[in-house]
């Protein structure tokens, strides 16, 4: 969720200022004790200063750790406020999402397909959100990719109500041969949620996560009728 996100990062953040107070602390008591060792020490015999460099060769190394993981903190916290501002922004946008369900709203429904090779034979299906066909259409799909919109009539002439849709492809070539067709389900998206961590956009009905998404494109503009 966001707000453990945001806990998150100030426990992490109160952990480390508590590390730097620390060390600062610490430094200026060894700092402290090494000019008193070396004021009071014997001419005659002299402290040996190797195991001090070391000791203060470790702080500053623990001191440039620590400098390298408030800069990754704040590295980190910028991806995400930009991978944020970036799913937002697909808001309005017409997106392709994997799948074979999409919504109908009013008398518009589209989905994408892509056939593996040309399909002389092909039957669409349309099923609605109880699994009962609604519309089927029959014809030919040249290879590659293609959309599909329907009206939101059914094959009986009967306007359905809107929701869900699944659609699925069957075609053979020529030969008879099966020939892949696979589905995708576009819409427009209105919402994004960063509730689970991961931001999922909402197109429809359904959430979906930003990785299912293989196209986003400016919706068409509504055709205006002409004036009389």
């Amino acid at each position: 969720m966001v707000d453990g996100i945001s806990n998150s990062s100030a426990t992490n953040n109160s952990s480390l200022n508590s590390s730097r107070q620390t060390l600062a602390q610490n430094f200026d008591t060894f700092l402290s004790i090494l000019t008193t060792q070396l004021k009071n020490q014997n001419p005659l015999d002299p402290l040996d200063t190797n195991q001090f460099t070391q000791q203060l060769v470790q702080f500053t190394g623990v001191e440039q750790q620590l400098k390298t993981n408030t800069f990754l903190e704040s590295l980190l916290a910028s991806t995400q406020t930009a991978g944020r501002m970036d799913a937002v922004s697909y808001i309005g946008k017409q997106v392709t999402v994997s799948g074979k369900t999409t919504q109908l709203t009013g008398t518009h429904a589209m989905w994408g397909y892509n056939a593996e090779a040309n399909v002389a034979n092909a039957t669409i299906t349309i099923k609605n959100a109880q699994g009962n066909v609604v519309y089927t259409q029959s014809g030919s799909l040249n290879m590659g990719a293609g959309t599909f919109a329907w009206d939101g009539i059914s094959s009986d002439g009967q306007p359905q109500p809107d929701g869900l849709y699944t659609m699925s492809i069957d075609g053979t070539n020529l030969s008879g041969k099966t020939v892949k067709v696979t589905t995708s389900a576009i819409g427009i998206v209105s919402a994004v949620d960063f509730s689970s961590g991961t931001p999922m956009v909402t197109v429809g009905a359904a959430k979906v996560p930003l990785s299912d998404i293989s196209e986003v494109r400016i919706p068409d503009a509504p055709a205006t009728p002409d004036k009389a």
